[in-house]
Order: C-alpha cells, then sequence, then structure tokens
C-alpha cells in the first residue's frame, strides 16, 4: 500500500514491526503522510486537485470551498472517549481491584464487589485501544500481592513497601507510549498509589491492634475477671461472673461461700479461680 500511494516503505514498516512514530512534521519530511492542515478550510484548500485511487478508479478531488457539515458525538461516543483516557483507565483498575479485594476479605458486603466488577471490565474494555506495557500491569498486580502479604504475615513494613514501590513502577510503566502522550499524569499516579497504601496500612494496623487487644469473649477472656463462690470451693463449686454460673475449682487453700475470686486459667468449661487478693496460683 505504501508503494502504490508513494509512501515511505521502510518507515511503514517499522510502524508495523517496531510500533515507531513521529511528529506531524517529520511525517511530512518522511513521506507518511501528503500534507499538515491547521484547519478544515486549510484542509480542503491544500486538498484541491489531488488525484486519488478509488475502486472505482482514478478521481481529482474538488474541495475548494466545499460545504462543511458537521457530526455531532454521541452520548455512547462521548463516554468511550472519557474512559480510554489513560489516567480514568488507570483509575477504574485500581478501583476495580480494590472493590473485588474487599469483596472477597468481607463476603456478603455487595457494593464493593458491583463497583469493582464494573470498574474493571470498563478498563479492560480502555486498554484495548490503549498501548498497554504487561511488565507495568504485572507490577501493579504483583504490589496488590504485595499488600495482601503484609495482612497476613507481619513483615514489619517490608512488604507494604515493596507493594508500593511495585505499584508505582507499575504505574509508570502501564502505558508503552510516551512519546505521544499517552502515559498516566503523576497527578494520578501518586495520590492513587498513596491511597492505596495508605488504605492498606490502615487495614494492617487494624489487625495489629485487634490482635494486641485482650480478648473480650470466650474462655480466654475471662482470665482475670473476677466473681463470687456461690458456695464453698474446696476445690470444686461454682462461681457467679457477670451474671453467668460457671463451674469453678479454687487452686490453693478451699474458698468460704460469697469469697471474691479471680480467674487465674480456663480449662473447657472450667475455670480456675483463687482468692481476689491472691496473687498466687496459675497465671
Amino acid at each position: 500500500m505504501a508503494t502504490e500511494r508513494g509512501r515511505n516503505v521502510e518507515w511503514a514498516e517499522k510502524a508495523v514491526r517496531q510500533a515507531v512514530s513521529v511528529t506531524e512534521r517529520e511525517a511530512v519530511k518522511l513521506r507518511v503522510v501528503d500534507f499538515v492542515a491547521d484547519s478544515i478550510p486549510d484542509l480542503l484548500e491544500k486538498a484541491h486537485g489531488r488525484t486519488v485511487k478509488t475502486s472505482r478508479g482514478t478521481v481529482t478531488l474538488a474541495t475548494r470551498g466545499a460545504p462543511v457539515k458537521p457530526i455531532e458525538i454521541g452520548f455512547r461516543d462521548r463516554f468511550l472517549h472519557v474512559i480510554t483516557d489513560p489516567n480514568v483507565a488507570y483509575v477504574l483498575m485500581m478501583l476495580g481491584m480494590l472493590g473485588l479485594f474487599f469483596e472477597l476479605s468481607t463476603p456478603g458486603a455487595i457494593l464493593p464487589g458491583v463497583i469493582g466488577g464494573i470498574s474493571l471490565i470498563l478498563a479492560f474494555f480502555a486498554f484495548q485501544s490503549l498501548p498497554i506495557n504487561y511488565a507495568g500491569l504485572l507490577l501493579i498486580l504483583f504490589g496488590i500481592v504485595l499488600f495482601i502479604a503484609e495482612i497476613k504475615v507481619v513483615s514489619h513494613g517490608i512488604l507494604a513497601i515493596g507493594g508500593t514501590v511495585a505499584m508505582m513502577l507499575g504505574s509508570i510503566m502501564l502505558f508503552d507510549a510516551p512519546e505521544v502522550g499517552v502515559r498516566v499524569s503523576w497527578w494520578v499516579v501518586v495520590p492513587t498509589v498513596g491511597s492505596t497504601a495508605a488504605l492498606f496500612l490502615w487495614v494492617v494496623a487494624a489487625g495489629v491492634r485487634a490482635l494486641a487487644r485482650r480478648a473480650s469473649g470466650g474462655g480466654p477472656g475471662m482470665i482475670g475477671e473476677t466473681g463470687v463462690a456461690r458456695g464453698a470451693l474446696a476445690p470444686e463449686g461454682q462461681v457467679a461472673i457477670h451474671g453467668e454460673i460457671w463451674r469453678a475449682i479454687a487452686e490453693g487453700p478451699p474458698l468460704a461461700e460469697g469469697a471474691r475470686v479471680r480467674v487465674v486459667d480456663v480449662q473447657g468449661l472450667t475455670l480456675k479461680v483463687v482468692a481476689a487478693g491472691d496473687e498466687g496460683g496459675k497465671a
């Protein structure tokens, strides 16, 4: 096709095989295009008198002074134009992955899963029209994996730092044509990566606080609680703690009815207790 139309054959081959690109001024010098027009009237003027080959034969263009009929872009095309913006596609992808993660981590929430699924599908649709670098995409996915691992494994922040670096590098490398302006803006990358990292670190911190908090229910939560003996404990009997009756065994000397007791151990549904003022016993 390039040969038939008198274009630069060598550059056309590189454009297909190596995805090279040039500016409009360079394209004119390399005979990739015929000319550059600054406006629609300028285009009609420069195209006037040129001959082109069509399926019906050679045609001479008569475009000078031709009427121009604008075609309005419909809602569908405007919407697709918005989501195929690299910044929008990137944000949709991040929202999609985070939404699905929180849906899987808290089954039944529904809303994160719905938003995440729709966002991810829209992002993949946009990626069809964008030059995606799969190394960048894999780095972003790897960063998410590291953040999830930070929640499961206590690494003292090493996994979180690695996840942040991986996401940042992946965001920079995500689109493979920076020379033509197809890239994610720093004003989008930094807040998105920062917010994602902060969100996961907040989840990690909440988990650490939950692990450090003393159990407040069940058997382990009874250790250290105080109650009153219901009958003598010599050594077995019953104690009342927070309005509940528990089977108890006194460690040490027998305890009289009404004595204040403190729980020092739990074995199944049986409490081991000592006198409330006694620091002995099994801790």
